[in-house]
This record gives structure tokens, sequence and C-alpha cells, in this order.
């Protein structure tokens, strides 16, 4: 039984995104970029960035890791990239990622306010949980400080690089890029933990309080009954089922 819930245990976020090392693949074409563009110029540095990202697809498969970091960052690098190439400057390639932090924070702002938090929508997505959380008000209050933390992630993440668009630092967005990367991720990663331990618990204090009024429920019943020479309701239906259930097969029938 063990090797059975072992083979059937889902991967976790991190092992899906490739583990600590696909986090950090994932990085190396910004880092690639810049440099390039610092010695080569603009059209190396894309190229460069693009051929990095593939290279690390290709690593990847041949460890047998997940290649999800690889075809994020491809694609990412490559939307980028073709940025870049348009607008014929540098900082042009850091664009897409600024513009996308504010959109991730504006939409987790407006789940907020409708309720329907966006740290809990998705935990309870990737878990299979189903909505009970949302029953409890405290729940949401919880999920909603979560995902405020990942508001203001993606929203400083955007006020810090547009700035630095604007005053044309490449190397500074590169630096900022990969400062409010990962390292604040994981901050509102511990949020979104700490609203999904408090939920868990008000949600098994609940059931058990559910099946305790429950079982008071039925001795209180079961008592009246007796009280009252009247046969036990509980009693009646579980003769019941078991006058319906089907014989068993006999040996000459099989």
């Amino acid at each position: 039984m063990t090797s059975v819930n072992e083979s059937e245990k889902q991967p976790t976020l991190l092992e899906q995104m490739g583990g600590v090392s696909g986090l950090l693949f994932s990085s190396l074409p910004v880092v690639v970029f810049v440099l390039v563009n610092a010695f080569a110029g603009l059209m190396p540095a894309i190229w460069s960035a693009l051929g990095f990202s593939v290279v690390i697809g290709i690593v990847l498969a041949m460890r047998k890791g997940s290649i999800q970091p690889a075809v994020s960052a491809v694609f990412g690098v490559g939307i980028a990239a073709f940025i870049a190439y348009r607008t014929g400057d540098a900082k042009g390639f850091f664009l897409f990622g600024i513009w996308q932090s504010l959109v991730y924070g504006g939409v987790f702002i407006a789940s907020i306010l409708v309720r329907w938090p966006l740290a809990g929508v998705i935990w309870s997505f990737l878990n299979g949980q189903g909505t009970a959380w949302r029953k409890d008000k405290a729940n949401v209050r919880d999920y909603d400080i979560a995902t405020l933390v990942w508001a203001l992630v993606f929203c400083s993440r955007f006020v810090v690089q547009r700035w630095l668009y604007d005053e044309a630092s490449v190397g500074w967005l590169a630096a900022a890029r990969l400062a409010m990367g990962y390292p604040l991720m994981a901050v509102a990663l511990v949020a979104t933990v700490w609203a999904v331990r408090r939920s868990d618990k008000r949600i098994k204090a609940a059931l058990a309080r559910e099946e305790e009024e429950n079982r008071a429920a039925e001795e209180r019943l079961r008592a009246q009954a007796e009280a009252e020479g009247e046969p036990n309701i509980y009693d009646q239906m579980l003769d019941a089922s078991t006058d319906h259930r089907p014989a068993p097969a006999r040996a000459e029938d099989r």
C-alpha cells in the first residue's frame, strides 16, 4: 500500500518547476543577455540568450528532469528578444516582464475585491481541495493577506523596474529582475503556506465539530426511542439494508 501511495504522490510545485537547479537555469539567459550585450552588442546578445535557453532545455532533458523551466524560459526570452529587436534597444528585453508584473499585480488585487483571493483559488486547484475554505470568513481573510503579499511582489517589481527602464540602466534592470524574482516569490510562498495551514486547521476543526454534533444527535434520538419503547430507527435502517443485500452465490450456481 505504501509503494502505491508513493507512486501516486503528486510532484510538488518546486519539482514541477525543475527543482532549484531548474529555477537557476531559467534565470541564466538574462545574465547571458546582459553580458554579451555589454561586450558584443544587441544582436549577439539576443541570439546568445535564445541559444542558451535551448541549451538549458537539452541539459534538463538529458538529466531526465522537468523541461518546464526551459520551455518557459525559451518562450519568455523569445518575446523579450523580439521586443528588444523591434525597439533596437537592449532595455526593451525587459519590457515584457515589467508590464507582465503590472498585469499580475492587478489581477491579484481584483481577486481580493471580488472575494475570491487567488492564493486560495490557485492552491485549492493545484491540490484538488475544492472551495470549502470559502465558507469561513477567517479563511478568506487569511488568503486575502497571502494574495495581497503576491500583489505587492508584482507591483513592487513593476515600480522599481519601470523606473530603471526609464533610466535606461540595463545592468541594474538585470540585477533588479534577479533580486526581485525568486527571493520575493519565496516570501509570497511563505505567506501562502501560512494561510493554507491556518485554513486547514479550521476546516479539520469544523469537520470534527460536525461529526461530534451528528454523533450526539444520533445518541439523543436513540435514547428517546428507547425511552418511548419504540424500535430504534437506526437499527431498522441497518436491518433493512441487510435484508435487501443479495444472497451469496452457491457453489453449484457458479
